[in-house]
C-alpha cells in the first residue's frame, strides 16, 4: 500500500513539474521594426529597414568586391533595403557621399572609416541626431565608437596599427630579415585611422633593423593599382638590394605579379608581403610572386555591419567590436582557402 503510495505521489510530482515547466517556455518575440510593428509574415525578420552601405571602391574592385559580396548575402539573408555607394578608396568622396547619404534618411549607413574622426565626427554626430544609426568597418572610427556604441556604433575589421605590426613582425621571422636589410613599404600614412596599418608595418621592420624605404600610395594608383607600375620599377631599379616588399592595399597585393615581371624580377628575387586575398593574389601566391598575405575577412566586413544596424534597429542592441584580421595565408595553406577565394569569399 505504501509502495503504491508512493508511485502515485511521485507520478503526480511529474505532471506538475511537467506543467510549470510547459508554463515557463519563453514564446519567440516576433521581431519589430522602429514602429514596433511586426514584419508581414513570410517576410525577412529586418525587411522594412533603409541602409546605406560603403564598400570602398572601385565597383567591381579587389577587396571591395569581396566587401560587397558579404554585404549583398546579409541583404538576402535578413531582408533590409541596401543602397550600396562605391568610393574609389577616396576619403574626400566619402565625405561627400556621406552627407548625401545622410540627406536620404536611411535607417542605418555603413561607412568606411577612412578619412579618420577629425572628417567624419561632425556629420556622424549630425545623423546621430537625425536618429540614423551609423556603424563602420575596415579602418576604426575611435571617437564616434566611443560616443555611440550604446546606440548602435559597431567595428567591423582589422585593428590596424596591430594588423600592419603583426605582417611586419611575421616578414622578419619568415624571411630571415638581418638588420641592414633593405625594404619597401608601400602604404597609406597620410590617412589618419587607415595610415596606422601602414605605420604598424614600418615599426616592425624598424624595430629588427630593417632599412625601410617608405613610398606613398598617390591617388591614381589608390583608384587602379596597375597605374602604380612605373613608381614601382623606377624604386626598383634605383635599389636593387631592395629583399622586401610590402603593399598595404589589397589591389596592389593582388597586382605584385604585375609589378615584379615589370621590372624584370622572378619569383625568388624579392619576397613580396601584403593585405588581402584575391584570385590575382591566390595564383601569385601559388607561382612564388607573393610569399605572405595576412588575411582581414573582407566577406565579414560586409556581412556582419548590416546585421550590425538590423540588430540595433529592430532589437536596440548595442555596437559590436569585431576583429577580422588575424590570420597569414601562404603556399602551406593556400589550397584550403582557394575555393573560397575564387568566389570571392575569402
Amino acid at each position: 500500500m505504501r509502495k503504491s503510495v508512493r508511485r502515485f505521489a511521485a507520478l503526480a510530482l511529474l505532471l506538475v513539474l511537467a506543467l510549470l515547466v510547459q508554463g515557463c517556455v519563453v514564446q519567440p518575440v516576433a521581431p519589430t521594426t522602429g514602429e514596433g510593428a511586426a514584419p508581414a509574415a513570410g517576410a525577412k525578420w529586418c525587411s522594412g529597414v533603409d541602409i546605406t552601405f560603403f564598400p570602398g571602391g572601385p565597383a567591381g574592385g579587389v577587396f571591395a568586391n569581396n566587401v560587397y559580396n558579404g554585404a549583398k548575402q546579409a541583404e538576402a539573408d535578413l531582408g533590409p533595403s541596401v543602397n550600396y555607394v562605391f568610393s574609389d578608396w577616396d576619403p574626400q568622396k566619402m565625405i561627400q557621399q556621406f552627407q548625401e547619404a545622410v540627406a536620404t534618411s536611411p535607417d542605418g549607413i555603413a561607412v568606411m572609416g577612412h578619412p579618420g574622426d577629425d572628417a567624419f565626427s561632425p556629420l556622424i554626430d549630425d545623423a546621430e541626431a537625425q536618429g540614423i544609426i551609423v556603424t563602420s568597418q575596415n579602418t576604426e572610427l575611435p571617437a564616434s565608437f566611443a560616443k555611440y556604441q550604446s546606440k548602435g556604433f559597431g567595428y567591423v575589421g582589422a585593428v590596424n596599427y596591430t594588423a600592419g605590426y603583426n605582417l611586419g613582425k611575421e616578414a622578419v621571422t619568415r624571411f630571415n630579415l638581418q638588420s641592414g636589410d633593405r625594404a619597401m613599404v608601400w602604404g597609406l600614412l597620410s590617412q589618419p585611422s587607415r595610415g596606422e596599418r601602414t605605420q604598424g608595418v614600418i615599426d616592425a621592420l624598424e624595430e629588427a633593423g630593417v632599412t625601410v624605404d617608405y613610398l606613398e600610395i598617390d591617388a591614381a594608383t589608390n583608384k587602379d593599382p596597375a597605374a602604380g607600375t612605373p613608381t614601382f620599377t623606377g624604386y626598383v631599379s634605383a635599389h636593387p638590394d631592395v629583399k622586401l616588399v610590402v603593399t598595404d592595399h589589397g589591389g596592389l597585393t593582388a597586382t605584385l605579379e604585375t609589378y615584379l615581371k615589370a621590372a624584370g624580377k622572378g619569383p625568388d628575387d624579392i619576397y613580396g608581403a601584403g593585405f588581402d586575398l584575391s584570385p590575382a593574389t591566390l595564383a601569385a601566391i601559388r607561382d612564388g610572386w607573393t610569399d605572405l598575405v595576412i588575411d582581414q575577412q573582407p566577406w565579414l566586413q560586409g556581412y556582419l555591419p548590416i546585421l550590425q544596424i538590423c540588430l540595433s534597429k529592430v532589437y536596440g542592441f548595442s555596437g559590436l567590436m569585431i576583429d577580422t584580421g588575424a590570420g597569414f595565408a601562404d603556399q602551406s595553406n593556400i589550397e584550403f582557402l582557394a575555393p573560397l577565394v575564387e568566389k570571392e569569399i575569402r
